[in-house]
């Protein structure tokens, strides 16, 4: 799906080490993940999933007890490409890394151009947990 984000969101930057806060979200929290890409995994309509993913950028979340630094991260305005999927708990790194690759390889069939920027958020909706993948377009 195509997604024009209006306005970024803002998040307070977190120890990249408590990712696993991210399986214990509440109720009126979020978390983001922000990933650079492997270049040459990211333009391939058959990326490998184990060489996927580069450097983890940031975490950040919108609970203010979890900020231990006063860096604000965000999820920039602009064009994406985007699925989202409501589950009981927040996926695991192989189930959003599947929805990523997924996401990528209909991108690429639309000839979208995309950048080597991978962006994950989490939070709760109606009782469920919501995990988001969101890929920019190069416009």
């Amino acid at each position: 799906m195509d997604l024009y984000l209006q306005k970024a969101l803002f998040y307070l930057k977190i120890d990249i080490k408590k990712t696993h806060s991210i399986q214990k979200i509440q109720k009126n929290e979020e978390f983001i993940l922000c990933y650079d890409l492997n270049p040459g995994q990211a333009s391939s309509i058959e990326p490998v999933q184990e060489l996927f993913l580069g450097d983890l950028v940031f975490l950040g979340t919108n609970n203010e007890e979890e900020q231990k630094e006063s860096e604000q991260v965000n999820l920039p305005q602009g064009q994406y490409i985007f699925v989202q999927q409501r589950s009981e708990k927040a996926l695991t790194q192989v189930e959003w890394l599947n929805l990523a690759i997924e996401l990528q390889k209909d991108g690429l069939w639309e000839r979208k151009k995309l950048e080597n920027k991978l962006y994950i958020r989490f939070f709760i909706e109606d009782g469920k947990t919501v995990t988001q993948v969101f890929r920019p377009v190069i416009l």
